[in-house]
C-alpha cells in the first residue's frame, strides 16, 4: 500500500464531502398546467405530471378541473428553531381579484421536522378568478417566521399607518 496514490482518494472525500450541503429550510416547485392536452407535449417530464395530475379524471370535464397551478413546498426545520406547532402558508393573488389575498395553510404536529405540503388552484377557482399572478409561501414553528419564499411580483401589504399629526389652531405660540 506504500506505493498507492492517495491524492485520489482524498480528492474523491473532498468532493463528495462538498456535496453534502445544508438542507433549505423551504423549497417551492411550481407547475401550471394550462390545456389538457398530453400526447402533444415533447418533454418526458412535462408529460408525466401532466398524466399524473389527470389521473382519475375521466370525461372532459373532469378533466377541466384540474387545469390551474399547483405548488409543492418541500419544508425542512432547522434543529436551532423553536418548539412548537408547525405551520406552512401559501398566499396568492390572482388575476380576477385584483389586490384580493387568499391563504391556504395546513398544520403539522410539533414533532414532525421536514414534509411535502401541495397546494392546489384549480378547478372553479381557477376557472373564475384567473391565474396566480404571484404568492408567497411561509414556513413557521412555534409562531416564529423561519423561512420565506415569494414570486418576483409578490409586494408586501403596506402596513396602515395613522395619519401625520396636524398643527392644531389652539396651539400656543411662543
Amino acid at each position: 500500500m506504500a506505493g498507492v496514490n492517495r491524492w485520489p482518494l482524498l480528492l474523491l472525500l473532498f468532493v463528495l464531502g462538498a456535496c453534502a450541503g445544508k438542507k433549505e429550510p423551504l423549497v417551492v416547485k411550481q407547475f401550471k398546467m394550462l390545456d389538457q392536452q398530453t400526447d402533444t407535449v415533447e418533454d418526458p417530464m412535462v408529460r408525466g405530471e401532466k398524466q399524473r395530475r389527470l389521473y382519475g379524471a375521466v370525461s372532459l370535464a373532469e378533466r377541466a378541473t384540474r387545469l390551474g397551478a399547483y405548488y409543492t413546498l418541500l419544508w425542512n426545520i432547522p434543529p436551532d428553531a423553536p418548539a412548537g406547532e408547525v405551520e406552512v402558508r401559501f398566499e396568492f393573488q390572482q388575476g380576477a381579484t385584483a389586490s384580493l389575498v387568499k391563504h391556504m395553510v395546513k398544520r403539522f404536529p410539533a414533532s414532525q421536522t421536514s414534509g411535502r405540503v401541495e397546494f392546489a388552484v384549480i378547478g372553479n377557482d381557477y376557472i373564475k378568478n384567473g391565474r396566480v399572478l404571484s404568492w408567497k409561501a411561509t414556513l413557521s414553528r412555534g409562531g416564529r417566521v423561519i423561512a420565506s419564499k415569494k414570486s418576483h411580483l409578490w409586494q408586501e401589504a403596506a402596513i396602515p399607518r395613522p395619519p401625520a399629526a396636524q398643527p392644531s389652531d389652539t396651539a400656543l405660540a411662543p
